[in-house]
Parts: C-alpha cells; structure tokens; sequence
C-alpha cells in the first residue's frame, strides 16, 4: 500500500464500544524512519496488546511522532451526541480535529483511518488545514503503522482516563459492556445516585436504560 512508503497521518479511535469511559481519537504521523523503529519495536493494533505495553509504546510515540489525542470525557461526550445523534458524525468531528491539530505544524498530504460510516463525513468535518489532504478509510486499516501507532495512544490515553476515574469514584469500571459493567453501573447509582451516572458512562448505550 502506498501508505506505507509515504508520510502519512493515521487516525483511530478508543472506547467506542465501552459504555464507561471517554471516547478518545489520536492521529500520529509517520515518516519512513519512525515507521521502521515502529515496526521494529513490535507496534500493533492495540486490540493485540496488554496494557502494560501499550503504555510503553505510547510514550515512545509521543517522542518520536507528531501526534494529537483527543479524550472526551462522558459529560462532554453525552452532550455532543445530544446535538449531534449520530455516533458517526461524532467520530468524524473528532477524527477531523486530530488531523487538523497535526497539520498545524506539519505537512502531510494523505491520511488514512479506519473504515466507519461515510468517508465523506470526515472530509466535510475538516477545516482549512485539512481540506487539501487526501483522506482514505479501510477496513482493518490498524494493519498500517501509523494508524496501529493511532489506536496505540488513544488506548493508552483511555486506559489513564479510566484508571482516574476509578480513583475518583472510588469504584472499579468494567471495560466493553458485559454484566459486569451494569453491576458496576448499580454500584454506581447505589453510591452516587442515578442523576450522576452520565459523568462516568455513554447515556445512548441500551445499558443506560437497563440499568
């Protein structure tokens, strides 16, 4: 793929599917030398990986490549898709900030994410630094350096986010949507009351309503 030779912006998202928890979306740009050292090092999907490396890697990253992480928390979160009700165009917006905070100092002319909804959407959510870029979407496009480097971030910004959340509340949060997490979410609202469980969880989930 001609992604992999060039200098490209990859762009991925965290928490997505995680009904506690913020959403969080990175961009990083890979250039030939840090997508070798990248490689070398054993970067993947982050799906591949433990927390522990995932940590690790970030820190690399953020030392080696221009990058952005965009962590939104649930109040924010839960606001957006009020407005917004599309978890698509949600994803789109905060795809479109993470490239266009990289372009602000960087030059690059194509980026790639992976593939959700229409690509159209994020082309339509990019501003004037962004309007120029070649934008593509793939499937499993985590198989790209730049874009394993991007869910690599955004894991590991999601997995701090959660670990402060926990200190908090004083409460462990459940990652995906299992039965644990609507225990979790009954804990919650046994301690905190119903009202405040929108700061810690994605109210659009059925879970919401479930619990």
């Amino acid at each position: 793929m001609e992604a992999e030779i060039k200098t490209h912006i990859g762009v991925d998202e965290s928490g997505k599917g995680d009904f506690f928890g913020p959403l969080v979306i990175a961009g990083v740009l890979t250039d030939e030398q840090n997508a070798k050292y990248f490689t070398e090092l054993g970067m993947k999907d982050s799906k591949k990986l433990s927390d522990k490396k995932i940590l690790y890697y970030a820190q690399e990253i953020k030392k080696l490549a221009p990058h952005s992480v965009i962590a939104i928390s649930n109040g924010r979160y839960n606001e957006l898709y009020s407005n917004i009700k599309n978890l698509n165009k949600l994803l789109a917006w905060g795809h479109a900030r993470a490239i266009e905070n990289i372009l602000e100092k960087n030059t690059c002319e194509y980026a790639l994410s992976d593939q959700f909804g229409d690509e159209s959407l994020i082309k339509n959510a990019l501003m004037k630094n962004g309007r120029s870029i070649r934008l593509e979407q793939m499937v499993r496009a985590e198989s790209d350096i730049a874009v394993a480097a991007a869910s690599i971030l955004a894991r590991a910004a999601f997995v701090q986010k959660m670990e402060a959340m926990e200190n908090t509340y004083g409460l462990k949060f459940p990652k995906g949507c299992s039965g644990l997490v609507k225990t979790a979410a009954a804990e919650f609202i046994s301690k905190y009351g119903k009202d405040r469980l929108k700061e810690v969880c994605k109210t659009h989930f059925k879970t919401y309503n479930e619990v």
